[in-house]
């Protein structure tokens, strides 16, 4: 939408439900199998209205990526900058980051699509780079900040943590506790987004990082999902997104 344009309320609610229709059909489809016709009709507009809001495809898909990476990075952020030692915010962020993909399951699909999609080349931006790169690179900044203060933090002295192998343990964890063991294990009922599935993954992922930073962990013991759950999909959060 060209930024001259100004957008009634009722026509900013149009474009985030356009935003939410879009989302889900992306996470589930990818950028490639996913038409605007397909998003119009979620939305019960037609496609033509999409353009007023977005110039294409290429253009919602990167409103989406903008709008799932910034609520996830505020959510880092503070936790990685409030008050306190490192060794106590880092694990703060760790559980913001699995409290954030609970609460919007469709961040890991959308992940996992990208990575399955970079062979096609198929989610470019228009300069030629992944779509996803310009989204992630204020994660970039903010861990190279926290790594330059680590560097005066005997805890992190004493552990040798490498950036990139503690964020891709953590993040991948997840990722693939979310978007992909469902499909590992289908006639199994498991669903990740169940409340004390996610709680116990939580605590697993905490576990991890107390671990990696040569810490005591907060408790002892792992909570055990309940074998009676039933497999409540309303803990989705923005599932239907």
């Amino acid at each position: 939408m060209p930024e001259a344009v100004r957008i009634s309320p009722r026509g900013e609610r149009t474009r985030q439900a356009i935003l939410a229709a879009a989302e889900r059909l992306f996470a589930e489809r990818g950028f490639a199998e996913t038409r605007l016709e397909d998003v119009a009709d979620a939305v019960e507009i037609r496609r033509a209205s999409i353009v007023y809001y977005f110039r294409d495809k290429r253009e919602l898909y990167d409103a989406v990526l903008a709008d799932v990476f910034a609520g996830l990075h505020e959510r880092i952020e503070t936790a990685l900058l409030a008050t306190g030692p490192l060794a106590r915010r880092i694990p703060a962020a760790a559980a913001a980051w699995v409290d954030y993909v609970g609460e919007r399951p469709s961040l890991a699909r959308l992940l996992l699509r990208e990575v399955a999609d970079s062979g096609y080349r198929a989610g470019l931006a228009r300069d030629g780079e992944p779509a996803l790169l310009a989204h992630i690179q204020p994660f970039f900044a903010l861990a190279a900040r926290i790594v330059e203060e680590g560097e005066a933090d005997p805890v992190l002295v004493r552990a040798h943590l490498d950036p990139v192998h503690v964020a891709s343990s953590i993040a991948g964890a997840t990722v693939f506790f979310v978007a992909a063991m469902p499909a590992l294990l289908p006639g199994h009922g498991f669903e990740p987004l169940r409340p004390d599935q996610l709680a116990a993954h939580r605590h697993q992922i905490l576990d991890l990082v107390h671990r990696l930073l040569g810490i005591p962990g907060p408790s002892v013991g792992t909570p055990r999902p309940r074998a009676d759950a039933s497999t409540d999909a309303s803990t989705d959060g923005h599932g239907s997104r």
